[in-house]
Formats: structure tokens, sequence, C-alpha cells
């Protein structure tokens, strides 16, 4: 193979992959001795495992062009193997507009929290072991969404998932850290079985584990055995997304990681789930156009979207918080995805990449407040922005992002998923889609609501006094959190672009199985469909920006010259009316809105809910694994019903 074969762009795919997994290699081979340097223990190592990252995301940027753009699908058969006899020969990966799509994402989330990492992990041990493992979670990820092949697909989700769990123990001394570690290993396990199985059950009928080759074999031939094989990697892949009812392994593995590996279970090992629950749903058994696989996926994501948000309500802590936020907003992305609408899809898949982005911002910045106070507890902190304030401003575009305040990311992909639900339910006079518009509004508010209480909770109110020499994090990790926070931005200012050249070729790619099984070589007599993405109540962000601008200028204004009358003023005899203004005087009437609690009410109204709630989530692994197998059960026998 010459140099100028070696650079074909056909030849990224597989490079993006190696390279992390050469990275991983590097890392090891260095050794296990710190680096002299205190303030770099992993020495080149970091930077070795920044590079690989890096390289990795140039390689897949280098494909949009063809595949986004030109509309190109990939083919890219390893060592030298193709299609004989009818069948595929050997492990291919295939890169079409949905897989580079989420391979962006996966890749972006990586690089970013590697360069977080390289200061937030200065005081840790063993830390040239982070980077291995860390090479090789993002080596499996991004295998698992380039892979043509349901058995590599296998191997790779082997390879994240141990190298998660690994991660998720890596600071040992943390409470709970172990504990974590170690139902995410079981559930994860079975979550694995269940795939391995499913992919046994699918080459025993169709002698071939080729994607493309099963999608252009399995409609119109779906048995009992196939049905099965559907229901176990449905729920396989299930355990990697979170969805409900796995949503308390997030919590779990959010609360014990490094915030750098959290970013990645957040935003990468969930994405992994959905774009294979797609690729299941859509392409290999093309289930979508049944009304009954769309009300399983509409029904579990709009769970999902409202459990997780009520529990995110009920924590206290920081980063249990926004582990229970990331589950409901990946609700949103599976019920847009389950309206079996173009809009609908193209809705889900910005919310996916937006979700990527905002809340890796705040858990980098959950990181930064741990990485300066030791604690993530919302009842010992307050008062930070004095002494943190740019990773408060970081913060604060995080939490507009995901509450989805306009002009931030996550207003625009949320007004897509409202009006896709809704005109969803219009098409089909079916009040389920409404009610889903009902819960994703309602999910929304409570989300605004929550995070009101975590940014008066950690960052304004009164500053602790154990918190006076706090000071704020190194340029590097507020370098990682400012990329983030100007992608938040940016993708919500021009919207029209991040779809134009995003989510609309992805969502295309979505509904276009025939050209994916044609280009890797099998026939299709499936036509490409006609997409339709529009929609109405077009919105002007930059207009959201400057009126933004406008408020925070007045509120500025109005600061200052509250300030200026306070110190010429007149000083008057004190009295005691710091009551009136809101109790009419009575002196003897408290307020009982505590900096831990703001939402006491919310949840005394609902304390037989969260009682509930509480009694469920019984934080024993025997428990998660039996409902882990309740879900398969249930997954069986609905699949066997339904399809």
């Amino acid at each position: 193979m010459n140099l100028t074969n070696m650079m074909d762009y056909h030849h990224y795919p597989i490079y993006a992959v190696m390279v992390l997994f050469l990275g991983a290699f590097l890392v090891a081979a260095g050794g296990a001795r710190h680096s002299k340097n205190p303030d770099n223990p992993a020495g080149a190592r970091a930077w070795i495992a920044l590079c690989a990252t890096g390289l990795s995301l140039l390689f897949l940027v280098l494909l949009v062009k063809p595949v986004m753009l030109g509309g190109e699908t990939i083919a890219y058969w390893m060592g030298m193997r193709g299609i004989a006899g009818g069948y595929a020969i050997g492990i291919a990966l295939e890169v079409d507009a949905l897989s580079l799509f989420f391979a962006l994402l996966i890749a972006t989330a990586v690089f970013v929290s590697a360069i977080y990492s390289i200061r937030y992990m200065v005081h840790d041990e063993c830390v040239p072991q982070y980077y291995v493992l860390y090479c090789l979670l993002a080596g499996g990820v991004l295998g698992l969404v380039l892979s043509g092949d349901v058995f590599n697909m296998f191997v790779m989700v082997e390879i994240l998932t141990f190298a998660a769990v690994a991660l998720t123990a890596f600071r040992t001394k943390v409470y709970g850290a172990l504990e974590a570690a170690f139902k995410y290993l079981v559930v994860g396990c079975m979550g694995s079985t269940a795939i391995l199985t499913g992919v046994i059950l699918l080459y025993a009928q169709y002698h071939t584990l080729n994607l493309a080759q099963l999608a252009s074999l399995i409609p119109g031939s779906m048995n009992d055995a196939t049905k099965l094989a559907f229901a176990f990697l449905y729920i396989g892949f299930s355990t990697k997304a979170f969805i409900v009812p796995f949503h308390p392994l997030a919590a779990d593995a959010h609360g014990a990681a490094p915030a750098s590996i959290s970013v990645l279970i957040s935003g990468v090992l969930t994405k992994s789930g959905i774009y294979a629950i797609i690729r299941l749903t859509w392409f290999l058994f093309q289930t979508m156009e049944l009304g009954s696989m769309q009300f399983m996926l509409v029904f579990v994501g709009s769970a999902s979207m409202f459990v997780c948000v009520t529990m995110a309500l009920a924590q206290h802590d920081f980063k249990r918080l926004l582990a229970y936020h990331s589950i409901s907003q990946i609700g949103y992305v599976l019920t847009a995805v389950g309206l079996s609408s173009a809009l609908g899809v193209s809705a889900g898949l910005y919310h996916a990449m937006n979700h990527t982005l905002f809340k890796g911002l705040l858990f980098l910045a959950a990181g930064a407040v741990l990485h300066e106070t030791g604690t993530t507890d919302l009842g010992r902190l307050g008062g930070l922005s004095k002494k943190m304030p740019h990773t408060t401003v970081l913060f604060l575009i995080g939490a507009f992002s995901i509450s989805g305040i306009p002009p931030f990311n996550g207003f625009a992909s949320k007004w897509m998923i409202y009006q896709a639900t809704y005109q969803r339910a219009v098409e089909t006079n079916n009040i389920g889609f409404l009610l889903a518009t009902v819960i994703a509004l309602v999910t929304s508010t409570l989300t605004l609501a929550s995070f009101v209480k975590v940014t008066q909770s950690v960052f304004f109110g009164q500053l602790p006094a154990e918190y006076e020499n706090v000071k704020e994090v190194p340029f590097g990790m507020r370098l990682a959190m400012g990329i983030l926070a100007a992608l938040c931005v940016l993708t919500g200012l021009f919207p029209n672009t991040v779809t134009s050249v995003l989510t609309e070729p992805a969502a295309r790619a979505v509904a276009s199985v025939g050209e994916y099984i044609s280009a890797m070589g099998f026939k299709s007599a499936l036509p490409t469909p006609e997409l339709s993405f529009a929609h109405v109540g077009v919105w002007a962000p930059i207009k959201w920006l400057l009126l933004l601008c406008i408020a925070l200028l007045a509120l500025t204004i109005a600061s200052l010259a509250g300030k200026y009358d306070r110190v010429s003023a007149p000083q008057e005899e004190k009295t005691d009316t710091k009551y009136q203004l809101f109790y009419g005087g009575e002196r003897s009437v408290y307020s009982q809105v505590g900096g831990g609690d703001l939402f006491w009410g919310f949840k005394h109204n609902w304390r037989h809910y969260f009682d509930f709630m509480h009694n469920l989530h019984s934080g024993v692994v025997n428990d998660y694994a039996l409902w882990a197998v309740i879900a398969l059960a249930l997954a069986i026998v609905y699949m066997m019903i339904a399809l």
C-alpha cells in the first residue's frame, strides 16, 4: 500500500479507532512509574492520550464533507476480505451519516475530557493506568458506532464495559466507588450476555454477522427466534443507554467516577446505547412502521424523562443530581426517535448532540467544584461564585442549555421535539403522542427548577468559612469547559446550520436502509424515501441573545444603583422589617426554605411518590439484577405479541 492510498479518506474510519487503541498501548508500554514532575505525574502519557484523541477527532472531521455533505456511505473491509458466495467474509466497518454523527459526538467529548484530565487527575494515584483505560473506553465506544458487523459490536461493548467499570472504581478511596463499580459490572455483564445471546440467535438462522446483509434478510422472515433475538439485543443495549429501568446504574457510576469519566459515561456511553437501538429498530429489524414499536420507544423514553427528573429533584449530591438529569435528557432522544418521523429523528439527534455538550459541561463544572472544595454535597456548598467566577459563568451556560432557555442549544432541540410530538399526534390522531408532548414540557419545567436549586446551593448564597481559601481551577480545566460552553452557544444560535449539516443528513441515513445495504454490496429493493423536515414556529435566536444581553445589562445597572443608594443613603434607626416584604410584618412567621432543600413544598406534596421511589431504589445489586431479568422477560413477551 503506497502513501497516497494510505491517505485515502476511506481508511479514516479505521484510523480513528486504531489510533485510540494504539494510544492505550503506548501509554501502557511506558510503564506504571510516575513522572518526576509533581504537576504532571503521568508525564508524556497524558499527552499521548491527548494526541490520540485529537487525531481520532481529526480523522472523523475530515469525513464530514464526503459523508455528511456528499451523502456517501463508506464500506471498509478488514484484511482485504469481502463478499464470497453471497455472504460477508470478515469484519467490516460501514460509515454512513448516522454512524459518523455519533462518532463525532463521541470523539469531541473524549478529546475535551482529555484536555480536562491533564490537570484534573494530577493528584490521583495510578494516573498512567487511568490513561490506558481512558483510551480503551474511547476506542471501544467509537468502534461500536463505526462497526458494520454485529459481533464486532459485541466485542466493542465488552471492551468499553470493562474499561468503564475500572474507571468507575478508579478512585477507590471515594465512598461507594467499589460498590458502584460492582453494580455496573453485574448488570453490565448481564447486558453484554444478552447482546451475545441475540447475536448467536441471529447467526444460527442467517449464517452471517454483517449488519447490511442481516438487514436484507430479516424483514419478511420474522419468526419467533428472530423476535427473541430482537428482545435480547434491545435489552442488552438498553443497559448501555441507562434508560429506565437501568437508570440507577448511571447515578452510582457518575457519583463515584472522576468527573472526566462522568462526561464519557453521560455523553458517550449513553449515545452508544441509543445508536444501537436506532440500528436495531430502523435498520436491522425495520420495525419502526409498526405502531407497537413506536409506542414502546415513546413510552420508555417518556418514563425515563419523568422518573429521572423527579429523582434528580430529590438529590443532595451534585454529581448524582446531574446523573439523573442525564438519563432524563436521553429520554427526550428516545421519545423523538420513536415518533418514526423525519422531524422527530432530526430533533432527537439534535438533542443527543446538545446533551453531549451541555451535560459534559455540567459534569466538568461539578468536577471543578470537587477539585477545589473536596465535596459535592449541596448542603455544604454555597457562595462559590465569589471564588470561582469563571466556573460559575460556564456552569450557568450549561444550566441554561439543559433547562431549555433560549438562545442556548437545549431550547432549539427541545422546541423541535415539542413540535415533532405534537405534529405526530395531529397526523395520527393519537392522544398518546400528545401526552408525550405534555411530559416533555413538564420535564423541562422541573429541570429548570432543579437547576435553580443547584445554582443557589453551590454558587450563590453564603460562602462557608471553610472555603475562604478556594480559588479558580487551573486554565486547562477552564479551557475544556470553555470549549463546551462555546459549542452550547453556537449550536443554539445557528440551528439551521446544525440541522442542514449534521442532523438532517443523519436522519436521512436512518430512513435510507436500502442505500446502507447496497453500499456494502448486497442487493436491496427498498426505495429511498421522500422526507420532510418542515415544522412551524420559527424562532430567531439572535434576537433572543440580544434580549438576554439587555436583561443582564438591566440587572447589572439595577444592582449597581442599589449598591450606590445603600452607601449614600443616610443611616436610620434599624428596625426588624425583614419579614414585612413577604409576610406582611408577621414577625413570628419564618421562611422554611433551606439552601439544600429549595423545593421542600413540592416534595412534601409528592411525598407518597417520593417515598415509593425511595423504597423502590434500594441500592441493592440483587434488586437491580432482578430488574434486568424482569425487563428482559417483558421485552420477550412484548416482541412475541407486537411484532
